[in-house]
């Protein structure tokens, strides 16, 4: 089959290189492409938001599956587009993916399905949400309804941080539109993780769980980011946690989107807190996350074109999902600066030391012996034959190896080979879960 991938950073890269490797697909294309993407599948000079130019594209080149990346195309009604051209796509429908794209109708449903989630209320006044923090008076959550890019959410100790978070939202639109409604929800404790299923309307397939970290620095401080790292599976998180998210909070959440007659198709993507036994959903999203894909990717074995396709197909049954066991890790190498302001068009040394090096090179020599290191290209651009940064999150340098110390080893190894001025990273992904894998093995 040949497959059209829309989007143009890390996790389009992380798809677009493993369907790549599938055996069923025998032409990948991206839509713009970029100078990682291009060596593995075809750029298309078209902009994710044009849908009629996009399906035009995939008549003419007789695409059989389109596989939508970002959020955007999603919540402005991309598939429900190629569904009246009669043509094949992964992802939710518009009003399917307003569970990313509106957090009350998302929370609405959570309420509608019975799956657990942290109490809430909905505000279209500032005044009457500066009221109810005033009443509450203890930890809340503000978040910007609509879609803010990862940053729409704050984390309030008090209601002086929650009135400050209200007026950004509201008063200031920090977010533009998607702050002109905002729900404020208890603050949960426990421990973040992300899970994610292939939903076919009916029936869902896990795929399994990972950990994202978005507070740009280390110990999750600063403002949140689109992420900064990520690795996969999670320690302590197995196929019996597996089992329970997809009984209490998957399977409940596809039913009652069908029975709002807007069944839910593609990725689900579910936002949890865990805490000792109790699990609360924090978020939905409707895409693979960003950057919990390209660990996900490098697990992910099979043939991922015949996978989405049974999905976006309704026939979740036949669609064969297998994760490798090896632990998954994903460093983000940022522009300085971001999330806020940066610079753009800054020269990046260092990534053939990883991608063509030679088994004689001591310093890669990690790199053999089952250890599996890829760079995708978040946000980069050629300027003439020299490759620069073109956005905030730059490169994802993911490893995968026998075990997570080790694949945490080498995936900061490699991201130390990589160079561009005021490159940021973390220097805590994963370490939080090294004592839970030992105790595990």
């Amino acid at each position: 089959m040949k497959v059209l991938v829309v989007g143009k950073g890390g996790r389009e890269h992380a798809l677009c290189w493993r369907f790549n490797q599938s055996p069923s697909v025998w032409g990948v294309y991206c839509t713009s492409g970029s100078p990682g993407i291009n060596q593995v599948a075809k750029p298309v000079a078209i902009a994710p938001g044009d849908f009629a130019g996009l399906i035009g594209f995939v008549r003419e080149q007789k695409i059989d599956l389109t596989v939508v990346g970002p959020e955007e195309p999603l919540a402005n009604g991309i598939v429900d587009e190629f569904a009246r051209a009669g043509l094949t796509i992964f992802g939710p429908t518009r009003a399917a993916a307003q569970l990313e794209s509106s957090k009350s109708f998302a929370k609405t449903v959570m309420r509608e399905a019975g799956v657990p989630t942290a109490a809430f209320a909905i505000f279209d006044d500032a005044e009457a949400a500066r009221r109810h923090v005033d009443a509450i008076a203890r930890p809340c959550v503000v978040k910007a309804d609509g879609l803010a890019y990862g940053k729409g959410v704050t984390v309030c100790d008090d209601a002086v941080q929650a009135r400050a978070a209200i007026g950004e939202a509201m008063d200031a639109r920090r977010f533009g539109a998607a702050g002109a409604r905002i729900v404020i929800e208890d603050r949960l404790a426990g421990e973040e993780l992300s899970f994610f299923a292939l939903c076919d309307g009916d029936e869902a397939i896990a795929l399994g769980c990972a950990q994202d970290h978005k507070a740009v620095f280390d110990g999750d401080r600063g403002p949140n980011t689109g992420g900064m790292g990520a690795y996969s599976p999670v320690p302590g998180y197995g196929a019996e946690f597996e089992s329970r998210v997809m009984d209490e909070v998957v399977r409940p959440t596809l039913a009652a989107m069908r029975a709002r007659g807007v069944p839910f198709r593609g990725v689900l993507f579910v936002g949890l807190m865990v805490d000792g036994d109790r699990i609360n959903v924090l978020e939905y999203n409707v895409r693979f996350g960003d950057p919990e894909c390209e660990p996900l990717m490098m697990r992910f074995e099979g043939d991922l074109g015949e996978a989405l396709l049974a999905i976006a197909e309704g026939r979740a049954r036949d669609a064969a999902v297998r994760l490798a066991p090896r632990p998954a890790v994903a460093v983000v190498l940022a522009s300085g600066g971001y999330p806020g302001e940066y610079r753009i068009g800054l020269p990046i040394a260092g990534l053939e030391r990883i991608d063509g090096a030679a088994p004689s090179d001591a310093k890669v020599r990690w790199a053999m012996e089952r250890t599996r290191v890829k760079v995708f290209h978040a946000g980069t651009a050629l300027a003439g034959t020299t490759l620069v940064t073109d956005g905030g999150r730059v490169l994802t340098v993911t490893a995968m190896a026998d075990g997570l110390e080790r694949a945490i080893a080498a995936a900061y190894e490699a991201a130390g080979l990589i160079e561009f001025e005021g490159m940021h990273l973390r220097r805590d992904v994963g370490r939080r879960a090294l004592g839970r894998d030992a105790a595990d093995r």
